[in-house]
């Protein structure tokens, strides 16, 4: 089988689906490896380190010509993708759908990353969770640049410099690793969640729970993991807690997402007037509408207060050397995953929990339960 990898075309992607190291262990699996010219130049993979892993370096055309797989970061354009190939990806199915249409209509079979259902046998394929990973880190990276002192306390002859107060909202894995970026930096963290199940993670990684403890907090996770659509009785709850809480921090960073659904305003303008000047908050889900009033995508705004608030719809691709390294291994895991020795080539059975949860379109047709309708 003929393993395509494509250069990314979206504007801001860095990023690049298979690595040196990917790519030598593609080829030790049987499959030819192609790679299209200039693929890895944003993530500091110049073409002659993938030639030297066994992979031909070439055009787009040439490239995609025979491939039985494509791998690519984000989905990309139809045209040109071999009819009857299979593509992985990053495809954003719930707000890219009629690019999914577009690969039914092109003959493509098209496998969404972050629809691998969140079992201990696909962890090593969640793109969403090493992704997540690496743009909570970030988000307080830009917190800590943005915000002008210190984050630790420090303790010097001309006085003490007072710890930074950092409240992170949302406690998936960007949260969690946000959490423990900010406190290995020095700052006094605590962090809130609808999920009750995450707050024996805040503890452990020894930030400060502040949670609104109902009946609907206990069912507030769906079976995935992920995080319910809560009622309005419970979000005036929360937000009477948060305004209670965010007055008193210095960095707030958000990182809320509801899937399929635009992300949970969390923080309103008159929470952010009671936040001092120079405070800082990161509005990690703007690119899905946003959980920070007036945040807005790649900019840097500055409130009538003097709070910074930031919010990039790329994380990952602002790390992507790094970045890249672990979504071509996500990639790399589900080739070997599905991957017969015998024959060379991709097996993708209809029954696998894994299939069944990130196949979205086959046969052309889209084909995915959640994306009917």
């Amino acid at each position: 089988m003929k393993i395509a990898v494509l250069k990314e075309t979206a504007a801001g992607e860095r990023r690049v689906a298979a690595t040196p190291e990917t790519v030598k262990k593609l080829a030790a699996l049987g499959a030819e490896v192609a790679v299209e010219a200039g693929a890895g130049v944003g993530a500091d993979i110049p073409d002659a380190e993938f030639e030297a892993a066994g992979a031909k370096v070439a055009l787009r055309s040439e490239v995609l010509a025979g491939a039985g797989l494509v791998l690519a970061i984000q989905g990309p354009e139809p045209e040109g993708l071999p009819k009857g190939a299979l593509l992985a990806a990053s495809l954003n199915p719930y707000q890219a759908k009629d690019r999914l249409q577009a690969y039914a209509a092109a003959g493509v079979d098209a496998f969404a990353l972050e629809f691998v259902p969140r079992i201990t046998r696909a962890q090593s394929m969640d793109m969403l969770s090493s992704q997540a990973n690496l743009a909570g880190y970030k988000a307080v990276i830009d917190a800590a640049e943005a915000y002008g002192r210190a984050f630790p306390m420090m303790m010097t002859a001309a006085g003490t410099v007072p710890a930074a107060r950092v409240f992170v909202m949302g406690v998936g894995v960007a949260g969690l690793q946000a959490i423990a970026t900010a406190k290995r930096l020095g700052a006094i963290v605590s962090a809130t969640d609808v999920r009750l199940a995450t707050k024996e993670q805040i503890l452990s990684l020894g930030g400060k729970p502040i949670f609104v403890e109902d009946e609907e907090t206990k069912a507030a996770e769906t079976a995935g993991g992920y995080a319910k659509e809560m009622s309005d009785a419970y979000k005036a709850k929360q937000a009477a807690l948060i305004s209670e809480t965010i007055a008193k921090q210095d960095v707030v960073i958000t990182t809320a997402l509801i899937p399929g659904r635009p992300a949970p305003r969390l923080v309103t303008a008159e929470q952010i007037a009671t936040m001092r000047p120079g405070s800082v908050i990161v509005d990690m889900s703007v690119v899905q509408g946003g959980n920070v009033e007036g945040s807005k995508a790649d900019e840097r705004v500055v409130t009538p207060n003097g709070v910074t608030i930031l919010g990039f719809s790329n994380y990952p691709s602002r790390m992507a050397s790094t970045a890249s390294s672990l979504f071509a291994r996500n990639l790399l895991n589900f080739v070997q995953t599905f991957w017969d020795r015998e024959t060379k080539t991709l097996k993708l059975p209809e029954d696998d929990e894994i299939v069944k949860g990130a196949l979205v379109v086959k046969g052309g047709a889209i084909i995915h339960p959640a994306l009917q309708g």
